[in-house]
């Protein structure tokens, strides 16, 4: 084990080191070393107080203003009150019962200031914040060591707060720079004037200015680009070196007969991917390809296409969806557009034709093992279905083709499990209904092959999206549910989107929440405890109670029915099915409905808490309306005031549709670790300096890099560094980073 490895208990003991492993998951040396500062502060530039977000926890460095001690009227104790400026807008900490802390808590002096954001009396808080002073007239160790630099400000926890976090940082700087290896081949940091990683790590924990902070973060951006373009790179090399079964749709077969009864024509982007997936399909080596664009752009319609021609070669193709829900819609989809053509050796079918199957895990023992059936002797052509695929007793007779829909809800052993049970390896289709930035797919999905799809087909009606405050204006959302009863009076449906089902557990928690804030400010005065319970946030709306309210209120008398994860299979389908065919006026439901859903004749949408939800996934439940001949409608209810952080979010989006700007903003608001890290993969990021919407250039020239050496060496037998480096990307234990899964 080397010294980077080596547990952090040795180096700032047990209690420290559990705390780190719990509050930030830093464990090893390697891992302190590597929790580079979020940002930097100098001496005398205070932090802007007007844009903390309430329950962030936050570091801010601030001049006291003003200090009061305050008795509690009729009982033992007092609260002090401490107001911080930045110049411009203020921020209070309370402290209970430490009237003790007037002594160096004194007007003029300014400070680190870290603790969770709170709100009381409409006013940001902080309750009895860490804090360090770094005016005080004999100074403490850890202000000197702040003097004449940039002051680092890590991402903390309230255990942990920022200036606690850079003296474990030193220490392990102090003790085990030394140790630490040069993953980047030495002519390549030569090439591109790069510093040494010792170097650089002592940077970017201790800059003596931008210029030194710069150095560093353009060697660290190296590293995390380079590192994880070897990663993908092994991995193409890996794929084009399988073989595979050339896949070519035979004239007069099958996809002619499909394409000769479309009711419309193809848009020039659909016939262009679709030229493309072909020349992969009539190649020896299989396919990677990833298919991704705007919200009813007819990916769905260009992976069938595919599928089409493998079974025109005498092959089988199977569509992975991850829920029941979407496995579902996409069945019905595909036989609605094949018609007889999907009833292949059935009495009334094409004689051109195949049998299309669903597989899900819920499905009844008789329909199950037809399913298995048709799939192990060959009648079936097409497969489509959940995780259900993949189980040891799902065979196939000569599998040909895997597309995976919304890849990033799978992991890549799961891809894999798939893909082996073809005799040769499949070809590959990974499609994304949520619009992916150049550079993030190139960084995520870097050992496929991209096709975009950016043009809508003919017919689509434009949906016009407004933000509707439901707090500032009671009225708009009184509007909001007379435009829904106007859309059905046209004969038209609409869809209430809500975030949960309607369980009790949030609201337990959210109950369990404020009996922890009282029990923390049971020494405010009674109006206190009154704003604390005013203060406190509510929990999501959900799907049961909101479907009550409007059969009871505004929508009474319209068919309004629910549809959320946790309803039975066969209900979910008879659902969606009524739906469909018009029987149900008003669908209410969780996101279960965020992709490929499709009915033409639904024409609005309402979304409850919107800000509850990310940019790209309001993008995607917007997509569901406008899908016919009428205009959609999104409207985006939120209870958040103006001008914060979510009402900008909502705002972006009412403000276009188009999804690749949109998940810009997207990524630009959450950062790439949200995106590519824990959430998505089940890893935690790497990506700490490098941003993939601002270093393309950086991550373009690592990609050129690591496939040229990754030719030379393969196996990096050269490179023993480097591959230590990537055995700590790529856990055994953990999805694949670079698969998103």
């Amino acid at each position: 084990m080397g010294a980077l490895d080596e547990p952090l208990t040795k180096l700032v003991g047990d209690r420290t080191a559990k705390v780190l492993a719990d509050s930030l998951k830093l464990r090893t040396v390697g891992d302190l070393l590597h929790h580079y500062p979020r940002r930097y502060v100098e001496r005398g530039q205070l932090t802007s107080l007007d844009e903390l977000e309430i329950d962030e926890h936050v570091t801010v460095l601030a001049r006291i203003e003003k200090v009061t001690l305050i008795p509690f009227r009729g009982r033992k104790g007092d609260r002090l009150e401490v107001v911080v400026t930045d110049g411009r807008s203020r921020l209070s900490l309370v402290f209970f019962n430490q009237g003790w802390r007037q002594k160096e808590l004194k007007a003029g002096a300014q400070g680190l200031f870290a603790g969770k954001v709170g709100v009381f009396n409409r006013s940001r808080q902080l309750v009895s914040p860490d804090y360090q002073l770094l005016d005080e007239d004999t100074g403490s160790d850890a202000a000197e060591q702040f003097a004449g630099r940039l002051i680092p400000v890590y991402g903390a926890s309230a255990q942990m707060p920022s200036w606690k976090l850079s003296i474990c940082v030193e220490t392990a700087l102090t003790k085990h720079l030394g140790d630490v290896g040069e993953a980047l081949p030495a002519e390549l940091r030569e090439r591109h004037d790069l510093i040494p990683l010792p170097e650089a790590l002592e940077l970017i924990h201790r800059p003596r200015g931008h210029a030194d902070r710069e150095r560093a973060q353009s060697r660290l951006r190296w590293d995390e680009a380079f590192v994880l373009q070897v990663a993908l790179a092994q991995r193409r090399a890996a794929d084009s070196a399988l073989p595979a079964k050339p896949r070519r749709a035979r004239e007069g077969g099958l996809l002619d007969a499909f394409d000769a009864r479309l009711p419309f024509t193809l848009t020039e982007g659909q016939r262009k991917v679709s030229a493309e997936i072909a020349a992969d399909l009539a190649t020896e080596h299989p396919m990677h390809r990833l298919l991704q664009g705007e919200v009813g752009s007819g990916k769905t319609l260009v992976a069938l296409r595919a599928m089409l021609a493998v079974v025109d070669a005498g092959g089988q193709a199977v569509l992975l969806a991850p829920t029941e829900v979407l496995a579902q819609q996409h069945h019905r989809s595909v036989v609605e557009m094949m018609g007889d053509l999907a009833e292949g050796g059935m009495l009334g079918g094409s004689d051109l034709g195949t049998r299309v199957v669903l597989l899900t895990g819920s499905m009844g023992v008789p329909a199950r093992r037809q399913a298995l059936l048709d799939m192990a002797c060959g009648d079936a052509g097409i497969a489509i279905g959940t995780h259900a695929l993949i189980e040891d007793k799902v065979q196939f007779q000569d599998l040909g083709l895997v597309v995976v829909d919304e890849q990033h809800r799978f992991g890549v052993e799961q891809r894999d499990a798939l893909r082996a049970k073809g005799e040769q390896p499949p070809h590959l289709l990974v499609m994304t209904a949520t619009p992916i930035p150049r550079t993030v797919a190139m960084t995520v999905f870097g050992d496929l092959e991209t096709s975009v799809l950016d043009q809508l087909p003919a017919g689509r009606s434009p949906i016009s999206t407004h933000v509707v405050p439901a707090l500032e204006k009671p009225n708009f959302l009184t509007r909001a549910w007379e435009r829904v009863r106007e859309e059905v009076d046209k004969g038209h449906q609409a869809y209430v989107v809500c975030p949960r089902i309607g369980d009790e557990e949030p609201a337990a928690a959210a109950k369990d929440g404020r009996k922890k804030r009282k029990a923390a400010e049971e020494d405010f005065e009674e109006v206190a405890d009154a704003g604390a319970e005013s203060e406190e946030r509510r929990p999501p709306l959900s799907v049961v109670e909101t479907a009550e309210k409007l059969v009871r209120g505004p929508l009474s008398g319209l068919r309004v029915e629910i549809l959320h994860g946790r309803l039975a299979p066969d209900a979910k389908d008879e659902v969606m099915r009524r739906f469909s065919a018009g029987e149900v006026d008003v669908l209410v439901a969780t996101t279960v409905i965020e992709v490929g859903v499709n009915v033409p004749n639904s024409t609005a949408m309402v979304i409850m808490d919107a800000d509850r939800f990310g940019v790209s996934q309001l993008h995607q439940l917007r997509g569901r309306v406008g899908r016919g001949s009428a205009a959609g409608l999104c409207l985006l209810v939120s209870d958040m005031p103006g001008g914060s952080a979510a009402r900008a979010r909502l705002d972006a989006v009412a403000g276009t549709l188009d999804g690749f700007e949109l998940s810009r903003i997207d990524l630009e608001q959450r950062r790439e670790g949200d995106v590519l890290g824990q959430a998505q993969s089940g890893v935690k990021s790497s990506l700490k300096v490098l941003s993939v919407l601002e270093d393309e250039e950086v991550i373009l020239t690592a990609r050129t890099e690591a496939t040229r050496l990754v030719a030379e060496d393969p196996d990096l037998a050269a490179h023993p560094e480097l591959r230590t480096a990537l055995e700590s990307l790529l856990d055994e234990d953990r999805a694949a980073y670079m698969e998103k899964g």
